[in-house]
């Protein structure tokens, strides 16, 4: 199992969280945009997640201790781990650190393996594009139908819902930036 960057053939990180350096003027541009978003939600993330395990601490001493029922901790504490796991796919994605088995990708040459990784991102974008498509309807129903959990506390679901939309939507788009890379890359190999 790799995580990509370890294999020859792969460049090195140079735009911050991006793995791959995009030819053209306006897809570098774009890129570093991507990446400064990508830095910003993935901070925010390390401030939702300890969030999470400060709900979860809180609502057990409150209930063990004080006796005091919390009933909102357990979604809370979804959201907010929905939020962060949504929020730093696309930057996880920029780094080619999503865990993959990697034994073919190592009897291949580089050329090779510019042309697998190509495609599997362009299998990809099309797997998160639809991904993506689909979180905005759910958004959309949820807003329009002003739809809630089914908990005591009832929080709009349009919630996780954005949460889901806007991650993938910056997930497709690192993809996109990658998949739009790609074809420089291979001719330069």
């Amino acid at each position: 199992m790799s995580h990509g960057g370890d294999l020859p053939g792969v460049p090195s990180a140079a735009l911050g969280l991006m793995d791959d350096v995009p030819r053209g003027r306006l897809l570098a541009a774009a890129a570093r945009a991507l990446s400064f978003v990508h830095r910003m939600l993935v901070g925010l993330s390390m401030v939702s997640v300890l969030a999470a395990c400060l709900v979860l601490t809180s609502g057990v001493a409150l209930r063990y201790f004080l006796k005091i029922p919390t009933d909102w901790q357990d979604e809370l504490t979804q959201f907010l781990l929905v939020g962060a796991v949504f929020a730093c796919g696309g930057a996880v994605q920029a780094q080619r650190g999503h865990i993959g088995i990697e034994a073919v990708a190592s009897l291949l040459s580089p050329a090779v393996n510019r042309w697998r990784r190509w495609g599997c991102d362009l299998v990809s974008l099309a797997f998160c594009s639809f991904f993506c498509w689909k979180s905005w309807t759910l958004l959309h129903e949820a807003l329009a139908e002003g739809m809630t959990t089914d908990s005591t506390w009832a929080p709009p679901l349009w919630i996780p819902y954005g949460l889901m939309a806007g991650g993938m939507t910056l997930l497709s788009l690192q993809l996109l930036i990658q998949v739009l890379s790609g074809p420089a890359s291979i001719r330069e190999g």
